[in-house]
């Protein structure tokens, strides 16, 4: 899991909405998150409309978005795209019936900050909820091992070669999960200059998000970090 400066300012109540085409599910997280949340997190609102998400998110003023991957067209990735540019800040919890690697990777690419499957208890989505509200990507670990094992494509061995020091090294503070104030205090910089650096490294990479720079790290077999930031 990767993690920013979001928990500097968690929320005394996390508001969420639910987009799904399952009226039953929409229902009962929004039953049941209060009670097993002890009041922390509420759903403000739910559609069955993936075209209306961006919109409803943007009304309600939501810290987090649940969306269901497998929706009628336009789709939950989609979706997840839409609700992205319409406010950056939210974060997004992809659901998926299936631990789909495929589908994790598109969602996680789209702007997703965590992917679970929809099997889960609603107990077990409060820490996940609050996680990616505090700046952290959440997938299970299976299924990051899974995007941790899948063959590399032509050329990404190369990746780590273009790269400076630094940069690599940044990209084991990354790839380990290490939060944005630590990276500072590891790099002796401050805490804007660490995110601007994180977010630089993600575009050089090619990638979207810290989890993707993380099973990237891995396929490329990147080593553990050597020495100081020159």
């Amino acid at each position: 899991m990767g993690s920013t400066d979001a928990g500097a300012e968690r929320q005394t109540h996390v508001d969420v909405v639910v987009v799904d085409d399952h009226p039953l599910f929409s229902r009962g997280l929004s039953l049941l998150l209060p009670g097993v949340s002890e009041g922390r997190v509420r759903v403000v609102a739910t559609t069955d409309d993936a075209s209306a998400a961006a919109a409803l998110v943007r009304r309600h003023h939501a810290d987090v978005a649940v969306v269901d991957l497998h929706m009628p067209p336009p789709g939950g990735v989609r979706a997840i795209a839409a609700i992205r540019r319409a406010d950056p800040v939210v974060r997004v919890v992809a659901l998926s019936g299936l631990a789909e690697a495929d589908a994790a990777l598109e969602a996680l690419r789209a702007g997703a900050a965590g992917f679970l499957p929809k099997s889960a208890d609603p107990e077990h989505l409060v820490r996940p909820l609050l996680a990616v509200l505090d700046g952290w990507s959440v997938v299970p670990e299976a299924l990051l091992r899974q995007l941790l094992d899948d063959a590399a494509p032509s050329g990404e061995q190369t990746v780590a070669d273009r790269l400076s020091s630094d940069e690599r090294r940044l990209w084991r503070l990354v790839a380990d999960g290490t939060s944005t104030v630590d990276i500072a205090t590891t790099l002796h910089v401050s805490e804007r200059t660490a995110k601007r650096l994180v977010a630089s490294l993600l575009r050089s990479l090619g990638v979207a998000t810290r989890v993707e720079a993380a099973a990237l790290a891995g396929r490329v077999g990147l080593g553990k970090p050597t020495g100081g930031l020159g």
